[in-house]
Parts: C-alpha cells; structure tokens; sequence
C-alpha cells in the first residue's frame, strides 16, 4: 500500500466509509497487544486477507496518534509471525503522518493448502480464526475440516453404498445415461459393456469385501428414491410473505408455499423448477419496440442455480444431515447449499466463463451424461460454464447480477427480481448522460448504483461481462465525469454516485 492509499484508508475510516475494507486498528503503543495473533489468523485465512494499523486512536475517531518504539514493534511482529502456522510474512511499512510514526501491517491471504493458519500456542482447534464482521471468531471443527479438504481431492461421492447392487436403480434412469455414455463423440465406450461402463463411471465401486455396490454419487443419481437412507439430501423450496424470514404476513402466515422436494438428482432437478415456476409471477420485458413475458426469474437460471448447488455441496458425513434450500421472497431468491467455495476459487472470479472446481468429480462426470426424464439436454456441462450462464441469463433480461455470499460453511447464491432499467432509471440515465459519451455497460452500472448504493471492480465484471482491466478503466472514467466517486484504496475500492449526482437523483425522484 502507498503513503496516498494508507491516507486514503484513514480517511474513509475518519468518514465512516471503510465498512467494506478489513481493517484492524491499534491506538498508540510500545508493545503489542497479547491477543494480535488471532487477527494475524483471521486475516490469512479470510478471502483477500487485511490491513493492521499501529497508530490510528479508534476511541477519538481514529485521530492519528502514532506508536512509540516502531523497530521494537516490528520485532514483535516477526516473532509473532514465526509462531504462527504456517509462518506468515506479512508486508510491515513504517509512514511518518502529522510527524508521527504509523504502522502498517498488509496481511495476505493463505493459499488453499496452507489454510488453516493457526497460533501454535492454542492448536489448530482452539487457535485458527477467521473475519467475521468487525472482529474475528474462532473456527469451527467442522469449517477447518473443509479447509483442509478444499486442498485435497475428497471423494465422498465415491463412498461404497453396502448392501445395495445394481438392482437397487432405476432401469430407465440408467439406460439413457448408458447411451449416452456410447454415443458421446470420440468415446472409447461404444465397444464397452454396461457393466464395464458404469465401473469406469464409479456408478459401481468395490466395497470393503471386493464386491461392486452402488456408489454415493450413483445412488444419488439413479436410485428411486435417495432418501431411504439420507433423508436430508433433498431441496426445499421456502416462500416467505416478507422480506424476512421467520417474520409472519398480513393474516399471520409464515409461509405462501413450504415443499420437500424428493428423488433422484434429475428429478429433483425437475420438480424444483416446476415448483420455483408455481411460485414465480410473470412481467413484461421492453425489448426495442416490442414487449416480451418472462418469468420474474429466467428459467435458466433456476435450473443452473440448483444444479450448481447439488452437484458441488458438501457430501461429508457431517454435511448429509443439511438440506438445499430455496428460499423465495417478495424481492429476492436464495439458492443456499452445504459447503464453501471447493478448490482454488476467489470470490471475485464467481461466475466467470471456465472458473472451475469440482468438489465432487464423480457426481459431476455422471450428471454431465444424465438427463431428465423427458429431456434431451443433459443436466450439465462440467466446464465452469453454469454460473456464467446465470450471469448471461441476468443481463438478458437486464436484472441486476446474482450475489454471492460464501463462507466456509455454506454457499449462497441471491438473485434479485428488481428491473435495472425501470422508466425513472432511463429518464435518470438520459440526463446524466448529456455532454459524455458512457458505454452501455457504464450505463448498466450506474443503474446498478442507483438500486444498490455502490458498486466494486468485481460487481462490475459480473454486471456487464467485461474483465477486470476495462472495469478499472471504466470506473475511472466514471469518476473523472464526476459521476462516481471512489472509497477505499487498491482491491478494496468502491464506488458511489457522487454527491451532486445524489442531490440530482434526490431532485428527481
């Protein structure tokens, strides 16, 4: 981080507009405070890591205060970092600011198979952190599990099934996913025998006896009914009154629609849609000189959204008694799976064309040669192309892009119902548009501002479908036309409507 960026960061931090950027801040001391390590443990193991400023007086509203015996303070630090798991090697700057000496400690974050990091005075269990909000909170047993599984290859969907057998599947479930299998281009398995097919597939695996049993990921394809022994890998499909959960309707009502959703992966798949649709309304989409009907929520990216979510949750033990859910709002849907992000994946690269990892290969390589009944096309593609697909379906229809909030625990996938370009938004752009020449992917963003409030580098690759490098240049833009202005410094920046296009707004609507 520069001298700029630091005085930028204190700035937000003095105007109260840093809520997005991790940051800890310690008030002028000579030694530092007993517990630093958990933040050292939080920042490497929470995505994009942090920033720890030694000087900044959080009680006087982080007046710059300055810490005494700065080379003593980094001694620290490196002693701190060598007790740490794995060691850390943070970048420590000293800045003198008002002529005091400042502190700044960037810690970035571990790499999958280095996480969790860990104070080796407490263990792995007692002394691994992570973000959470402003401070830090301790991992769970079952979070670290999946940290160190996201760097190795877990094959619980490769579980032998005992006492289950060929037998035990649907034949017709089975036989188009066998033909399939022969007819796909380029294959060795046209001259192959069903038998050797699904052995190859591992919808057969050898358990513990050498006898070949229906796998975890074959059971949950092809079984008819999955459930008789995990009742919890299943979807339910939630529809709230509120905006809130939990919060009852104008005649007391909790629910409008509460559905288990049972079977086989592509029947779930099936009736999840259909279900989703019976809960969906329909509205007029403005297309040149014609008006077109679409559902409040592009098929597509219901289909996608589930598919995503089944095919990549957790399949650990621990996991099996958690549930996909659906959960529909007034002005939202949420599609919520068991498990993190799988593999070498950052947030920021969600949704990207070819950004890929399979939690579950065997599951994967099955659905991408299983249909549903019925269908022709099978259920997936398996080449990082279904996220993409929810982020193309969204600008078609010029909603707002999906959001992603994940955690080590679960993944979460939120869709908005808003229109971006409702007649006040285009009377908006019209004007602001006067004297500049914006693209129309600028354009997509400043009506993503005015429904949201700010935007990122990464909200904008999603948004309009450029890369990283033409968002920066277009943000920038954005700002020298005095529409944006910018908060934060380096990977933290975000952008708001600047000030006189807010009193404009305010005027307008």
């Amino acid at each position: 981080m520069t001298r700029y960026e630091l005085l930028d960061l204190i700035k937000n931090l003095q105007t109260g507009t840093s809520e997005k950027i991790p940051v800890q801040t310690i008030e002028g001391t000579k030694e530092l405070p007993k517990d630093l390590w958990k933040t050292f443990s939080a920042f490497a193991n929470s995505p994009g890591g942090g920033a720890i400023i030694l000087g900044l007086d959080e009680g006087k509203s982080f007046e710059v205060s300055g810490v005494r015996r700065i080379h003593y303070l980094q001694e620290e630090i490196n002693v701190l970092c060598s007790q740490m798991s794995p060691r850390l090697d943070p970048l420590v700057q000293e800045f003198s600011i008002l002529d005091k000496d400042v502190l700044l400690v960037e810690i970035g974050e571990l790499p999958p198979e280095d996480k969790p990091c860990y104070y080796r005075g407490k263990g792995i269990f007692t002394g691994s952190y992570i973000r959470a909000g402003d401070g830090e909170r301790v991992l769970s047993s079952y979070e670290i599990q999946s940290i160190k599984e996201s760097s190795s290859s877990p094959r619980y969907d490769g579980e032998p099934m005992e006492g289950t057998s060929l037998k035990d599947l649907d034949p017709i479930l089975l036989k188009g996913f066998l033909e399939r299998m022969k007819n796909r281009p380029g294959t060795p398995f046209s001259k192959w025998t069903d038998q050797e097919i699904l052995e190859a597939s591992k919808v057969l695996v050898r358990d513990r006896y050498g006898k070949y049993v229906v796998s975890l990921a074959g059971w949950l394809c092809f079984a008819p009914y999955p459930q008789k022994f995990f009742p919890s890998l299943c979807v339910t499909l939630m529809r709230f009154p509120t905006p809130v959960a939990g919060e009852t309707g104008p005649e007391g009502e909790r629910f409008l629609d509460n559905v288990k959703i049972e079977g086989p992966i592509p029947e779930i798949v099936f009736q999840t849609i259909k279900t989703a649709k019976r809960n969906m309304q329909r509205r007029d989409i403005i297309r040149g000189m014609f008006r077109e009907e679409r559902w409040e929520y592009p098929e597509e990216v219901i289909r996608e959204g589930i598919i995503n979510a089944l095919g990549h949750r957790d399949y650990s033990p621990q996991a099996r008694v958690c549930q996909v859910q659906m959960l529909i709002f007034p002005e939202r849907l949420e599609i919520i799976s068991p498990g993190g992000i799988y593999g070498a994946i950052l947030p920021d690269s969600l949704g990207q064309v070819g950004v890929q990892s399979s939690r579950n290969e065997i599951l994967m390589n099955i659905l991408e040669n299983l249909a549903p009944s019925g269908e022709s096309r099978p259920l997936c593609e398996n080449r990082g192309s279904g996220l993409a697909a929810v982020m193309t379906s969204c600008r078609k229809d010029r909603l707002s892009p999906p959001g992603f909030k994940v955690d080590l625990a679960r993944f979460r996938l939120v869709l908005s119902n808003r229109t971006l370009f409702d007649g006040p938004t285009l009377e908006w752009l019209d004007i602001v548009n006067r004297g500049k020449t914006l693209t129309e992917s600028q354009r997509y963003a400043l009506a993503h501002i005015k429904h949201t409030g700010w935007i990122n580098n990464s909200d904008y690759c999603r948004l309009t479908g450029v890369d990283s490098r033409v968002a920066t240049r277009e943000l920038s833009d954005l700002v020298n036309y005095r529409l944006l202005d910018r908060f934060g410094s380096a990977r933290w920046s975000t952008y708001q409507l600047a000030a006189e296009q807010k009193d404009r707004q305010t005027l307008l609507f």
